[in-house]
């Protein structure tokens, strides 16, 4: 896990004292027993109907956190929206008005009248859009809340009943503006006027969400305190010089301020205290009757600290600690834990590039990074799913995830992740260039000046943009703050961000106006941009010279055929035709999920035979596109380019483009390009000059490598090209050698393959990379050609959840080509989601052998191992 827990006992004895004091339930969520209703079918008033005595037993069960399409999807009442054209059977909140989205939600619970000065808060993380709250005959906001991205928190200690017994009860409604989905990027614009996520009234990646995610969609919490509450700490860490991961550090030092409430009426005085590596600051308070005061606490130097580095550089070190206020009774009042990653972010500018670059901890990084929308798009979030999505990520080799400004800010539960698998975050705020003006667009209902002051409530924009900030700038992960997508946000708005908000809230990022600024980057034309989108030649990729930070370049990205079936229906599971290179219209299914397509380079392996054929044949379009763009821009790196983000990683709904997993988590080539691609010490072929480049994407050099360079025909047949030692520079890449004869006189005919070998001095494998070339018509159809593979398989069962798979190649026979491996429950015969391979589409060498470790989800039995490939019908072995 890589984590520090040094200090974690002062930690563990703040807990013991809470508990000592107040029980195990100081904090605990209300997820689970709500109860809703259309408030249009309602003629009782809020008073009596949140009262314990109304009876709401035969109310629909409610799913909160949630929407209200995710209730009526849970209780059957509308179609899944992910499969086939089930979303246009749900009413569109556009067509059929607010009030039918509009509903109570109930939660009984209970919760005693505290004594002493205890204090009883009620907390809402998310509800969009608006709503009133009552509870037990009582309204406890005192005007209409508003906002999607402002948490509320409310003294409920007076509203509670003696008997113990509570009532909650929350009317929501929907967006002020839900838009019309007429097709355009965010519809006409209009759900722009909120203070809102904008891809719910349809993107060219996502069909519209019917209810525009109407609801309490994150954590509904209660909280028990004393008098003193503390609300928004603060870490600021700082790291002075360039280190490396290892050895031992110079000191580092945590910088610390948090914010204290006295809810009750007599004076309080205690110590604020910060315990973080078996080290204390504190210092003494007084706080008046409801006085709200911050605190800033004296400077903690951590010796040799442990540090937290991004994806493939280092460990993502992290340590506990803790905020506490305890009065000069000892008793405690309140705490916070913070896990804290010690590490400091920079920007500067690179004159060479013409770009930003990132630095953390004074190393230079070279971004490579996805661009994220959000989990799923009706906010179904979970700690697992966004483990398995963020993980997802880290085994591609990336070092940033991008989350997207027509979405949202992300969840603390996202940032965990991060933290944990070392993915840095550029958050964007909630603006994009089609819903904001930047662009002429006929689909819009207001013009450009119009849009360009959206939201129509910019108070409510700043409060929700600095409780925002409040919420996630302890997580170590978070990295850039971007103004918004593709447009300067208006400028009272931007000024707000970027003069006021961070200087005063955070300070210690990079703030970039807007995610493809000239303040990020721009070329040698004078501008800046993003894209391409779609399939690309791969010479594109090492010869075109695109923008130095690139924030969005994007290509396919379908699933195979057991992903396709999982959400079209069997008539449609046709061969798409492609009325141009990025659009579909044959089938209605295909169209309605947004397939991008592939041009002609699935038939450049052949004339598809089948469906299947065609979803087999795309993953090696999948996994050619990733690993060469990635690899193009590795090969000029700090030359051309600081960094990359591709369009897009993932999806929020079963779409037909730019992903590297399906929404159920199941991942297809392009994962396992990238993951080739992004190989720390790595061997690969540059399409645009025909030579082989070795990249060293460390901050140490490599020297006494050796590289070998093979060739195999489709028999099997081995040539060896080259074999010679070589060194490699520190975050850079090196051509050692054109194989353009060899290849055009070996690969005429048929094509060949292509593999490049690292190895160290210890003759150890650290890198192998192998290309499947075209022939001299641009073909792949001597694959065709290839015998059958002889490949041993076993499977190993080394824990819960653990197995090692080993394919075993003999020698004399054909290359194993391109073998997908999958774990499989044997009684469903269905694949076990989420599964994590330490490789896959694995092309293993004559008389090779490939280890590959697998994580599936624990519990499983009956379980086997499925490898197909290319050349190999598929195998089954059984897992013991």
């Amino acid at each position: 896990m890589g984590k520090n827990f040094v200090g974690g006992l002062l930690v563990f004895l703040i807990h013991i004292s809470c508990l000592a004091q107040d029980g195990p339930d100081n904090r605990y969520e209300l997820n689970s027993g709500w109860k809703c209703y259309k408030a249009s079918e309602l003629s009782v008033t809020p008073e009596q109907l949140s009262q314990s005595s109304y009876p709401v037993n035969a109310w629909m069960p409610a799913t909160v956190p949630g929407t209200v399409l995710t209730t009526l999807l849970e209780n059957k009442k509308v179609p899944d929206p992910f499969y086939g054209m089930n979303n246009n059977k749900i009413p569109d909140i556009y067509q059929v008005g607010k009030a039918y989205y509009t509903y109570w939600f109930c939660k009984d619970f209970n919760e005693t009248l505290p004594a002493g000065d205890g204090q009883v808060w009620l907390n809402f993380r998310g509800v969009n859009y608006s709503c009133d709250i009552y509870l037990n005959g009582k309204k406890v906001n005192k005007k209409l809340f508003k906002g999607m991205f402002l948490r509320q928190r409310y003294n409920i200690t007076t509203y509670l009943n003696k008997s113990g017994k509570n009532r909650l009860a929350v009317i929501v409604y929907p967006p002020d503006a839900v838009g019309n989905p007429n097709g355009g990027q965010g519809g006409d614009g209009t759900i722009a006027k909120n203070v809102a996520h904008q891809y719910v009234a349809g993107w060219d990646w996502i069909q519209p969400v019917r209810d525009r995610n109407t609801g309490i969609w994150d954590k509904v919490t209660i909280e028990k305190t004393r008098a003193v509450i503390i609300t928004d700490p603060f870490v600021k860490t700082i790291v002075p010089g360039m280190r490396k991961p290892a050895g031992p550090q110079a000191p580092a030092f945590i910088h610390t301020r948090a914010t204290l409430e006295n809810a009750g009426a007599a004076s309080v005085s205690g110590i604020l205290k910060y315990e973080i590596n078996h080290q204390t600051v504190q210092l003494p308070v007084t706080l008046k009757p409801f006085e709200k005061k911050e605190v800033q606490l004296p400077v903690v130097a951590i010796k040799d600290p442990k540090l937290w580095w991004p994806n493939t550089y280092g460990p993502q070190n992290r340590y506990p600690s803790a905020f506490s206020f305890i009065k000069n009774n000892h008793a405690l009042s309140d705490w916070r834990d913070i896990e804290v990653g010690i590490r400091e972010v920079k920007n500067q500018w690179n004159d060479r590039t013409r770009s930003m670059e990132l630095r953390v901890n004074g190393q230079p990084v070279f971004i490579r990074g996805g661009n994220w929308i959000v989990s799923d798009e009706m906010l179904r979030f979970s700690n697992e799913r966004y483990d398995a999505e963020v993980r997802f990520h880290r085994d591609m080799g990336l070092n940033l995830i991008r989350v997207w400004g027509g979405a949202l800010t992300e969840r603390p539960e996202f940032y965990k992740a991060c933290d944990e698998y070392g993915l840095l975050v550029m958050q964007d705020f909630w603006g994009s260039g089609d819903c904001n003006g930047r662009w002429m667009d006929p689909k819009k209902l207001d013009d450009q000046w119009t849009r360009r002051s959206y939201p129509d409530d910019h108070p409510l924009f700043i409060e929700s943009a600095a409780d925002m900030i409040k919420m996630i700038r302890n997580h170590p992960s978070l990295a850039v703050w971007c103004g918004g997508n593709e447009i300067v946000l208006a400028p009272d708005l931007f000024h707000a961000l970027k003069d006021s908000l961070m200087p005063l809230l955070d300070g210690t990022r990079w703030f970039i106006d807007y995610s493809n600024s000239d303040s990020m980057s721009y070329n040698a034309l004078g501008n800046n941009g993003d894209g391409p989108y779609g399939i690309q030649p791969l010479p594109y990729f090492w010869n075109y010279r695109t923008w130095p930070f690139n924030s969005e370049i994007g290509s396919v990205g379908m699933g195979d055929i057991t992903s396709l079936r999982r959400f079209i229906p069997g008539e449609n599971l046709v061969i798409p035709a492609e009325k141009t290179r990025t659009e579909a219209v044959s089938d209605s299914v295909w169209t309605y999920h947004k397939y991008i397509g592939y041009g002609k380079s699935i038939d450049a392996y052949g004339t598809p035979k089948s469906l299947e054929d065609f979803a087999n044949k795309a993953q090696l379009v999948n996994y050619d596109q990733y690993r060469t763009l990635m690899e193009g821009f590795i090969g000029h790196q700090w030359d051309w380019y600081s960094g990359v983000i591709i369009w897009k990683t993932q999806n929020p709904w079963t779409a037909l483009r730019g992903q590297m997993y399906d929404y159920y988590l199941d991942p297809n080539a392009c994962l396992y390009g990238l993951h080739t691609g992004n190989q720390p010490v790595h061997g690969m072929f540059s399409f645009g000059d025909s030579a082989v480049y070795i990249a060293n994407n460390t901050w140490d050099k490599k020297d006494n490598l050796m590289l070998v360079v093979k060739t195999f025909d489709m028999e099997g047949k081995e040539h060896l090209v080259t074999q010679v030692f070589c060194e490699a520079i520190p975050q850079n890449a090196k051509r050692i050698m054109s194989v353009k004869e060899v290849l055009k006189k070996m690969g005429a005919a048929e094509g060949l393959f292509l593999t490049i070998q690292l190895l160290d001095v210890h003759k150890t494998l650290i890198d192998e990379n192998t290309y499947w070339l075209a022939d001299q018509n641009g073909n792949y159809t001597g694959l065709n050609k290839m015998p059958a593979a002889r490949v041993n398989i076993q499977g190993k069962k080394i824990a819960d959840g653990r197995m090692d798979v080993l394919l075993e190649n003999p020698e004399g026979a054909p290359l194993a080509f391109f073998n997908r491996l999958s774990v499989i429950d044997t009684q469903t015969g269905k694949r076990l989601l989420p599964s994590f391979y330490s490789d896959n589409y694995i092309t293993v060498l004559p008389g090779a052998r490939k280890e590959i470790q697998i994580t599936y989800p624990k519990g499983a039995s009956n379980i086997a191992i499925s490898v197909a490939g290319w050349n190999l019908k598929e195998q089954q072995v059984t897992i013991r």
